[in-house]
């Protein structure tokens, strides 16, 4: 899906207002911050609480949440491999967009794939990437199954469910890895918010 271009005859529009101007604007780096991790390890929770932090500190910050994102741009996109694939090329494609109006953009995706997750980060320039791993355990994330998805991947209800019946790949060199197995959300989000300050994102 990918690799087919049918959009021809179109050119790229530089608009008014460049990067340097959003930054100054905003006073602070944009950047693509990548949640990645299992069902119900916690992304979109840490994501949203980082948002608000952020928000409250005045920084321009947006949530480009899986869920949501499948409501929407994706509705047409289902659980296979292939459409795992398109699934967060066209978000790549987005957090892009959103990364060059200034914006600290931050994606809660399983992404389960590094080769996809690496195409994402390879859209951006260097330094803008950051993948955060959401480390929880299986049993853990079994355990919590917010919306009773394992149990229904464990019955063959659902097909093609990452940790189930499909694979999950664990980034090798992540910014930042969360335990949120052991850290309470409050310490998950300070974590993120140190890192944003050590990479002088903010």
């Amino acid at each position: 899906m990918a690799e087919t271009v049918k959009a021809t005859n179109v050119v790229w529009h530089e608009g008014y207002v460049a990067y340097e101007d959003f930054k100054k604007r905003n006073a602070h780096e944009g950047a693509v911050i990548w949640f990645t991790g299992l069902s119900g390890s916690g992304k979109s929770t840490v994501a949203r609480e980082v948002e608000w932090r952020l928000h409250q500190m005045g920084k321009q910050v947006y949530v480009l949440d899986g869920d949501n994102i499948r409501h929407g741009l994706n509705k047409d996109l289902g659980f296979t491999p292939e459409d795992r694939v398109e699934n967060i090329r066209r978000i790549g494609e987005v957090a892009k967009l959103f990364r060059e109006s200034g914006t600290i953009v931050l994606t809660a995706f399983i992404s389960p794939y590094r080769e996809d997750r690496d195409i994402a980060r390879k859209l951006l320039p260097a330094g803008a990437f950051h993948e955060v791993f959401v480390d929880c355990p299986l049993d853990e994330c079994i355990n919590r199954d917010p919306k009773g998805l394992y149990q229904k991947a464990i019955d063959g209800v659902i097909p093609n469910f990452t940790g189930i019946s499909a694979p999950y790949e664990a980034p090798e060199n992540p910014s930042l890895t969360l335990q949120t197995g052991d850290n309470s959300l409050e310490e998950c989000v300070e974590q993120v918010v140190t890192m944003l300050e050590q990479q002088g994102i903010i």
